[in-house]
């Protein structure tokens, strides 16, 4: 498989620690923004680094950013940059432009543009901070898309010594039991028997609902 390019317009925090990781990880990385300083900071990591406007079509058109297959818009703060940027991005026929937003108007004025992902990593990060201050028994959730999730939790101390047929999951809390682990550090089984005892080792993996599970686990509903 053809190693991919990536364009970061921007070089804040977010910026940067996007460039650096794809840059440590063998990536093609071409990067731009008006900060010398941050431009030369980069440079060590990145295929290329350039100081200069990206809302400048030629520019970006002089230092090969066409053959980007992704460009990650990380200049959320200023909205006529960010849409600027999205047009550029456009109009050199970028497969997949991802954007950075402060707030929601940007992040809906982003989508109209034609970004394809926007992201807004301050609440993102606020949102999962949070959640896991929240977590009573869940340890972690892999999100699947905006609905579902397989979700990996402790059981509640009112289900030891009962089988998984006698909790009946499903209709007590939309969940599908789809692995277990018997302790932190073993692997995972998939092949589950209901009529396996649970016990205070045990780990279950589970399909489902994330929010609608979460609010059982936040608000002690797991019972």
């Amino acid at each position: 498989m053809a190693k991919k390019t990536v364009g970061v317009l921007g070089l804040g925090v977010f910026g940067s620690t996007i460039a650096k990781k794809l840059g440590e990880n063998d990536f093609d990385v071409i990067t731009v923004d008006l900060n010398m300083g941050a431009v030369e900071r980069i440079a060590p990591y990145v295929t290329q680094s350039v100081q200069g406007d990206m809302g400048d079509l030629e520019l970006l058109k002089s230092i090969g950013f066409d053959n980007c297959d992704i460009a990650v818009i990380a200049s959320g703060s200023n909205l006529e940059s960010s849409v600027l940027a999205a047009m550029n991005c456009k109009k050199l026929n970028i497969e997949h432009v991802i954007a950075k937003a402060k707030n929601k108007v940007f992040k809906e004025i982003l989508i109209e543009m034609g970004v394809d992902e926007v992201v807004r990593p301050e609440k993102e990060m606020g949102d999962r901070v949070a959640r896991n201050l929240m977590r009573n028994h869940i340890r972690d959730v892999f999100d699947l898309d905006d609905e579902f999730a397989v979700i990996e939790f402790f059981p509640p101390k009112n289900w030891l010594g009962k089988t998984l047929q006698e909790l009946d999951l499903r209709r007590e809390y939309e969940i599908n039991v789809v692995g277990v682990r018997q302790g932190l550090n073993e692997k995972m089984t998939v092949n589950v028997d209901p009529n396996m005892i649970v016990t205070k080792d045990t780990i279950l993996i589970a399909l489902g609902e994330s929010e609608k599970f979460e609010h059982f686990d936040y608000t002690h509903q797991l019972k």
